[in-house]
């Protein structure tokens, strides 16, 4: 076995001699090649682009008034709302408050004179009794006076500007046949 070993030395010695051998030498071509490489003349570069220089703007409207801030009308319209009719926040709402106007139908009146009622039907069919002073749709809307074929009330609706605006609306009585 030992005269195995030494041929199988001798043969791995061979082949690692003739690798190391394949390596040396061979770097002239690759060397003539990185030297053309380098004499080729590049491509021309583009010029660097001009900066421009931007003019500076003093702005001298300081004493006029702020363009993103409200103007004197709006500024009076705020001041005027809060001196306008306001609804009273604090008062226990109706029944006939839950509903739109539009939504309400009036269906007759009870009595006559002063002590005048209407009859109001609601989207649920339910009608109600109501009287002047009484209150009924979703705009703050008061009976301010009432006939046999007419309602009148008085709402109050936002103006945009915060605060409130009185509108006049009725309801007339509607054909039940």
């Amino acid at each position: 076995m030992s005269r195995l070993d030494s041929t199988t030395r001798l043969f791995a010695l061979a082949a690692l001699a003739a690798a190391l051998g394949g390596c040396a030498g061979g770097q002239g071509d690759l060397d003539q090649w990185i030297a053309q490489e380098k004499a080729k003349k590049g491509a021309p570069l583009d010029p660097l682009p001009v900066i421009k220089t931007f003019e500076t703007f003093e702005y001298k409207a300081q004493d006029q008034r702020d363009p993103f801030g409200a103007s004197r009308q709006e500024q009076e319209e705020l001041a005027a709302a809060d001196t306008g009719p306001r609804p009273d926040q604090n008062r226990p709402k109706e029944e006939l408050e839950r509903y739109p106007l539009d939504g309400l139908k009036m269906m007759g009146t009870l009595g006559s004179g002063a002590t005048m009622e209407g009859l109001v039907k609601d989207p649920d069919g339910i009608i109600h009794r109501v009287r002047p002073g009484s209150y009924l749709g979703q705009n703050y809307g008061r009976i301010t006076a009432m006939s046999e074929g007419q309602i009148d009330l008085v709402e109050l609706v936002p103006n945009g500007v915060g605060g409130w605006m009185e509108r006049q609306a009725s309801m007339a009585l509607t054909d039940t046949k």
